[in-house]
């Protein structure tokens, strides 16, 4: 295809985006930057990432794209605005209330993206007549999706390594889009993150060595959503009543005040706030296959589930949780029965 064609197909993607909800789209080629690649793989290296082995498999790939497309030219990068318009630090305050990231209160976002990317990638091939081929990808392939949206200039990596926009602040998710035609790319994002130090200050468990550098191991969404087994004791109490995900981080980020709310009402679900940790803490696997059926939390089960709502409860101090939490200390899962013996210990000594 001449160039002329592509910019006027690229143009037309664009609209065909919008149209199907998502608030930014950019192009970048199938390049991974060595310097990028090489800093995954020192984190890697020394074992930040714990128990998140999943990223070593295909490793390669995530350092050349066309390891996993021979084909690959373009990589479309889209962004989908998950902003509730909502203080997400406010649940913080509510000792026996659970507080769920805000990413997580709705429909699981995976289902929604894919819909639309799919969506998009086939108004491709029609406008292209058939002549281009596409892959569409969300959170699930190995790819390094934070830096190929800064190259694409969706936006940029922030010091909590987090990707951010000047438009969309930090409440957006990713998809990609992988063509065989070679798309005109757009300019590189610039770093605006300057002096500033938020995200790195309000961290409750110090998680960040430097700026740009976490250690995942004491990152507050990793312990709550990918560590199995007990969490460290001396971490325990820095959960809070957070028992899926955090998002402090985010939240301090100065530029989130360019977000605008999002206009997918399936990120939102009411019944997902103000929920007691009394009422989670006695689910057993039925219930909360039931309770959390079509949600992301549904991933991590019953089990992990359970433990961070005891490490909640055991936070709270409130005693009145104390007949729900002395069953579960015979609980079959050994992380079950741990977290349970730990927060019954701390009610005791609250309750004098």
């Amino acid at each position: 295809m001449q160039r002329q064609e592509l910019t006027k197909l690229k143009k037309q993607l664009i609209s065909e985006a919008k149209k199907e909800g998502f608030a930014e789209i950019r192009f970048t080629d199938s390049k991974v930057e060595s310097r990028a690649f090489e800093n995954l793989k020192k984190f890697l290296d020394v074992g930040l990432h714990g128990q998140m082995g999943w990223l070593q498999n295909n490793l390669d790939w995530r350092g050349d794209p066309k390891l996993m497309w021979h084909d690959v030219k373009s990589i479309i990068v889209l962004a989908e605005n998950y902003d509730l318009g909502i203080d997400p630090m406010k649940g913080l305050r509510f000792k026996n209330k659970a507080n769920i990231s805000v990413y997580a209160r709705g429909v699981d976002y995976h289902k929604i993206v894919k819909k639309k990317l799919k969506s998009v990638a086939s108004k491709l091939i029609s406008i292209s007549k058939g002549k281009t081929e596409v892959k569409v990808f969300v959170d699930t392939a190995p790819v390094m999706e934070k830096h190929l949206a800064q190259r694409a200039g969706l936006g940029w990596q922030g010091k909590h390594t987090n990707l951010l926009s000047k438009k969309l602040g930090n409440w957006f998710f990713l998809g990609f889009i992988f063509s065989n035609i070679s798309f005109p790319v757009d300019k590189p994002h610039e770093n605006h993150c300057g002096s500033c130090r938020s995200c790195l200050d309000i961290c409750p468990t110090k998680a960040f060595i430097a700026p740009y550098q976490l250690d995942a191991r004491r990152c507050i969404s990793y312990l709550t959503i990918e560590h199995k087994g007990p969490v460290k004791l001396e971490l325990r109490p820095l959960l809070g009543n957070r028992i899926f995900g955090c998002d402090d981080c985010l939240a301090v980020c100065p530029w989130n005040k360019f977000s605008k709310e999002a206009s997918e009402m399936k990120y939102s679900d009411q019944s997902k706030e103000n929920l007691d940790l009394g009422d989670l803490v006695v689910l057993d696997e039925k219930a909360f296959r039931s309770m959390f059926s079509g949600s992301a939390i549904k991933r991590i089960g019953r089990d992990r589930f359970v433990r961070n709502v005891l490490y909640a409860i055991g936070n709270s101090g409130n005693s009145i949780y104390k007949d729900e939490v002395k069953k579960l200390t015979y609980d079959g899962d050994q992380a079950v029965s741990d977290a349970a013996r730990w927060a019954l210990n701390k009610l005791e000594i609250n309750s004098g």
